[in-house]
C-alpha cells in the first residue's frame, strides 16, 4: 500500500470513531509499527487534519473536518478511470471531452503515485455507440433536460409508424449500444422510453416542464420500483 493511501485510511479509521482511539489500535488497523503510526499522524496535523491527542491518550479525528477530494484511494481512482474511459467510449463529444478534463484536473493534483496510477490504469473500455447515432440530439437532450423545457419530437415506433410527441424530457439512460430518453408524454399521459435512433427530429420548445426534474425523476423510479442508491 502507498504511504498516501495508508494515511487516506488513517483518515477514514479515525472518522468512524466519536471517541480518541489508541495509537496501538490505529498501528494495527493500518497494518505500520507504533512509530510509523506516531509519524503518519504527525504528518496529517501538518497537512491541516485537525486531529488532537498524544501517545498514551489516544487520538481523535475532530467533527466537521472534511477530507480533501484529491485524498483517494487506489480503488476509488481505478473506478474513475474506468467510469471516465466509458464515457470517453460511448457519449458525444461534449461529454468525452468533459471526461477527459475532468482526469486531467485529478492527475494535477494527485501525490505522484497515485497518479501513476490513474496514467497507467489497465481496465479497458470496448465502444458500444452506435455510429449511427445522432451524437447532437443526445446533446440538446441533455440541455433540454437541464433547462427543463418540453420537446417536440417527430417518432418512429418499432412497427415504423410516426407521431407527433410533446414531451418532457427526465433522463437518459446509455445501454450497450442504445440510448433511451425518459420522459412524460403528453399524447400518452404517462412515463414512456423513446429510443434516440428512432427520432426523426427534435425541437426544444419555450416551454417550461410544471414539475422539477427531481421531482419527475422520482416518480419515474417509483413508478418502475427502482430504488435510487445515490
Amino acid at each position: 500500500m502507498s504511504r498516501s493511501a495508508r494515511l487516506l485510511d488513517l483518515l477514514q479509521i479515525l472518522r468512524t470513531h466519536r471517541r480518541p482511539v489508541s495509537g496501538v489500535a490505529l498501528a494495527e488497523a493500518t497494518g505500520v509499527s507504533l512509530r510509523t503510526l506516531y509519524r503518519d499522524i504527525a504528518t496529517l496535523q501538518a497537512q491541516g487534519a485537525d486531529i488532537t491527542g498524544a501517545p498514551g491518550l489516544g487520538y481523535m479525528l475532530n467533527p466537521g473536518f472534511l477530507l480533501p477530494p484529491i485524498m483517494l484511494s487506489s480503488e476509488e481512482i481505478e473506478a474513475l478511470v474506468l467510469g471516465a474511459r466509458w464515457v470517453r467510449a460511448n457519449t458525444d463529444d461534449r461529454l468525452k471531452q468533459s471526461a477527459a478534463h475532468a482526469l486531467a484536473k485529478i492527475a494535477a493534483v494527485l501525490p505522484g503515485d497515485l497518479r501513476r496510477e490513474l496514467e497507467t490504469s489497465a481496465l479497458l473500455v470496448p465502444n458500444t455507440r452506435r455510429k449511427e447515432s445522432p451524437e447532437r440530439d443526445v446533446a440538446a437532450l441533455r440541455d433540454a433536460i437541464k433547462a427543463g423545457v418540453k420537446l417536440d419530437i417527430a417518432y418512429r415506433d418499432e412497427r415504423a409508424q410516426e407521431t407527433q410527441r410533446r414531451i418532457w424530457p427526465v433522463a437518459l439512460g446509455y445501454f450497450e449500444g442504445l440510448r433511451i430518453l425518459v420522459a412524460w408524454c403528453e399524447l400518452r399521459e404517462g412515463f414512456r422510453h423513446f429510443r434516440i435512433d428512432r427520432m426523426i427530429d427534435v425541437t426544444a420548445t419555450q416551454e417550461i416542464v410544471p414539475r422539477r426534474g427531481e421531482v419527475l425523476l422520482g416518480e419515474w423510479r417509483r413508478a418502475n420500483g427502482i430504488v435510487h442508491d445515490l
